[in-house]
């Protein structure tokens, strides 16, 4: 059964959180953005029913993007073992199913790209989220591999990467490509690079991770030069009427490491290889050290994107410890930022971001509830109101 769009087409004024954003041939209905968030739920990298009615009540709640969680390019790069899988044409179906769903309910999909490099095939986050062993992954008869750009383990937990060799990281470079290919084919309407987080190419970018001596190690431009030979293959090969995004950690998290200087320079040359939209994040470069220099506090990351706004001319998406409808659209409105991401807010209330357009517009405006919804909603908020409960009481 074919389900229509119910919502209704958004306004062209009004506060900013709720505007429209062109990106090349995508407009998004608003700047709310689900955030990528692992699930350690797929099965060989697949989708299974779990995502569907996980992804699925995000579109259902109003947010105009969803990302995937980490989709890892190869079968050797997930971050988890159960994590979803881009490197095969059978996980095209899966990830198309859950597009679909999207842009049948007024929503953009979109797929992150990843390959988690020397932290790869780390346990479920119920089940502490450590690195599996060798001998466990063994023991489940797991076809593994961690790679880097030196024989730098990200820590004691971790074993020591296998240095890459440069053909190595051409085949890499491919396995994006070709994920991206695969994205198109599900009907993705971004696909965003996963440059952060301590993940392989964001250990590349590291001078404490990579102490190559070729090309692609030493100066701050060859340390660059994979992520932005990835993004420039990636947006060769992705439909140029596609936006594309990259994720970075702004600050990684080490003392010595990477800060917002060498962040602006990568924003820069990323631009001009054609990415759209900045992803700014930090941390994770080394679980001992992934917040040591990123004091944590309501909007934490926000001022990381407005600095890459001003300083790279490129738009941004904020991301960390956004709360409220209100701090949500005075970062919009400030021109900190240009797309705000949520994740678990969202995971604790799905329609946050209907409720949001509801506190911003107005306790009586349910136009961000599906039309299957709507009518319930509306009907209970006039019954609750002849009873005398405000809005805040419903809180």
């Amino acid at each position: 059964m074919t389900v229509p769009d119910t919502h209704e087409s958004p306004a062209m004024d009004g506060p900013a959180l709720l505007r429209p954003l062109t990106l090349r041939g995508l407009t998004l209905k608003n700047r709310m953005v689900v955030s990528p968030m692992c699930q350690h739920s797929a099965v060989d990298g697949a989708v299974q029913d779990w995502h569907v009615v996980h992804y699925g009540k995000f579109v259902l709640g109003g947010a105009a993007l969803v990302l995937t969680e980490s989709t890892a390019v190869s079968s050797d790069s997930r971050v988890g073992v159960a994590d979803l899988g881009i490197w095969s044409d059978d996980h095209v179906a899966g990830l198309k199913r859950l597009g679909d769903f999207a842009h049948a309910n007024g929503a953009a999909f979109g797929i992150q790209l990843a390959h988690a490099g020397r932290k790869a095939f780390s346990e479920p986050l119920w089940e502490g989220g450590r690195a599996l062993s060798p001998e466990t992954l063994d023991a489940r008869g797991i076809s593994w591999r961690r790679v880097g750009p030196s024989a730098i383990a990200a820590s004691g937990e971790w074993t020591e990467p296998e240095m890459l060799k440069r053909e190595e990281i051409e085949a890499i470079r491919h396995d994006f490509v070709t994920a991206a290919e695969r994205a198109d084919r599900a009907g993705a309407d971004v696909v965003e690079l996963h440059f952060g987080h301590g993940y392989l190419l964001a250990s590349f970018l590291s001078p404490l991770s990579n102490q190559r001596t070729d090309e692609y190690g030493g100066s701050l431009e060859n340390r660059m030069r994979f992520a932005v030979e990835t993004a420039r293959a990636v947006r060769e090969a992705w439909p140029d009427d596609k936006p594309l995004f990259a994720r970075l950690s702004c600050l990684d998290g080490a003392e010595g490491s990477w800060g917002m200087e060498d962040t602006v320079a990568l924003a820069k040359a990323l631009k001009e290889v054609g990415v759209d939209v900045i992803d700014c994040s930090s941390g994770g470069l080394t679980e001992e050290t992934r917040r040591s220099n990123v004091p944590r506090g309501i909007g934490f990351q926000v001022p990381f994107a407005e600095e890459v706004r001003r300083r790279a001319g490129i738009k941004t998406q904020a991301v960390g410890i956004i709360l409220t409808p209100e701090q949500a659209n005075e970062v919009v409105d400030s021109g900190k930022a240009d797309l705000v991401a949520l994740g678990r807010e969202v995971l604790r209330t799905p329609y946050w971001p209907a409720e949001a357009i509801r506190a911003l517009n107005g306790a009586e405006d349910f136009s961000a509830w599906p039309l299957q919804h709507r009518e319930w909603l509306a009907r209970r908020h006039t019954a609750l109101s002849r009873l005398g409960v405000t809005n805040s009481d419903e809180e």
